[in-house]
């Protein structure tokens, strides 16, 4: 609802908006027979809401909601217009790229040991997406906006190997809502 308002969330819950709950019920369908170890969400309701929707078809399979994967940590800037604020000089309350870049590689390390070998769905936001792709593809925090923004409801497929290093399968695919 806020994204449709160009209101900035980092951490408040946020709403799926009549658009994003069609667009949760779509990518349920199209991932309704794969099969997952587990699922990990963000705590925050705009993602848990669409996890919710997927775990519908996977009934059996651990789903866990998550500080790690909430979205940046936007500060002050949270629940005001994104044509509003300075973004050249961010204030010091906004977490900064390298940082969700390093809680994106805990993450991921924790989550890769737990779990090697095996199936795993994330659900999570668009800065924090990016993050986690910038550990997988070994770029540095500088490159991080060189990096395609995941839209909303988007699927990407990625085997992880040794040392978080992966490759992409599916990138930013969102077929699913044709």
């Amino acid at each position: 609802m806020e994204n449709t308002q160009e209101i900035i969330q980092g951490h408040l819950p946020g709403r799926l908006s009549a658009l994003g709950k069609i667009q949760a019920k779509k990518l349920a369908k199209r991932l309704r027979d794969e099969k997952f170890s587990a699922i990990y969400s963000s705590d925050l309701k705009r993602a848990m809401d669409t996890a919710k929707e997927i775990a519908k078809y996977h009934k059996n399979i651990p789903l866990y909601f998550i500080d790690h994967l909430r979205e940046r940590n936007l500060g002050s800037y949270q629940g005001r217009k994104s044509g509003e604020l300075d973004w050249e000089n961010i204030p010091p309350d906004v977490e900064t790229l390298e940082s969700m870049q390093k809680r994106a590689k805990e993450f991921l390390k924790k989550v890769h040991k737990k779990h090697h070998g095996e199936t795993v769905l994330f659900i999570g936001h668009g800065g924090l997406n990016r993050a986690m792709l910038s550990v997988i593809l070994k770029k540095p925090v500088k490159n991080f906006f060189t990096i395609e923004k995941p839209k909303n409801t988007s699927v990407y497929v990625i085997e992880i190997g040794k040392n978080l290093k992966g490759k992409i399968i599916v990138e930013n695919c969102t077929k699913h809502l044709e």
